[in-house]
């Protein structure tokens, strides 16, 4: 489990079926079989050097994330798993891509803030809710604004410095993954026979 913190700027060394990354801080703990969240992505480390770790990516991953867009000095958001007993600083992010965005763009908004702009896959629309959360290439981001297929979202100084966003083009990918409390809602209620009103007694018939 993540928490959405970013801890490092990593940069791409080789891109494709075997990802290398070179990194410093995430290796502080690492061994090899350690899972490294990279742009949101869980993936597992299967080899470890002084200077960064490599992990093996399934078409899946491939087709499904923006990692397979990477391309060599690509800048990558790392994150070490949260230890026990750690600060929960952003939110519960699993590493679990729910499918990607359309970077649309990254508007000043003065004083080194930033507003932020992506548009969503349909699909993922009823997870998306104003001022909940969501994991954009792994960052915890507090959605701002949610109409017509675009979300929004305040970026502060220190995530425009200490993340990718600041790097991005529009067209580009991004990672997202839907706060995973959303989803279980979502799933319980699809349960739940609608054709009447929901009230606490119904709720208490069905087992909640």
């Amino acid at each position: 489990m993540f928490t959405g913190i970013i801890e490092e700027l990593g940069a791409v060394i080789t891109a494709g079926a075997r990802l290398s990354i070179r990194c410093a801080t995430v290796l502080g703990d690492a061994a090899v079989g350690a899972s490294i969240a990279v742009n949101g992505v869980c993936l597992t480390a299967a080899e470890l050097r002084p200077d960064g770790f490599s992990a093996d990516l399934a078409p899946e991953t491939l087709k499904r994330s923006n990692l397979g867009d990477l391309r060599p000095g690509s800048r990558v958001n790392l994150e070490r798993p949260l230890s026990p007993g750690g600060r929960l600083n952003g939110h519960i992010v699993q590493g679990h891509v729910d499918g990607t965005g359309e970077f649309l763009a990254l508007d000043s908004l003065g004083e080194d803030n930033w507003w932020l702009r992506i548009r969503i896959p349909d699909e993922l629309d009823p997870y998306l809710v104003y001022k909940g959360s969501i994991a954009v290439d792994g960052i915890s981001l507090t959605i701002a604004s949610i109409a017509s297929g675009v979300l929004s979202a305040t970026i502060i100084p220190h995530t425009f410095r200490n993340t990718t966003l600041g790097g991005y083009r529009p067209g580009a990918r991004v990672n997202l993954e839907c706060d995973i409390l959303a989803k279980h809602v979502e799933k319980l209620l699809r349960r739940l026979d609608l054709k009447q009103p929901l009230t606490v007694d119904k709720l208490r018939e069905q087992g909640y």
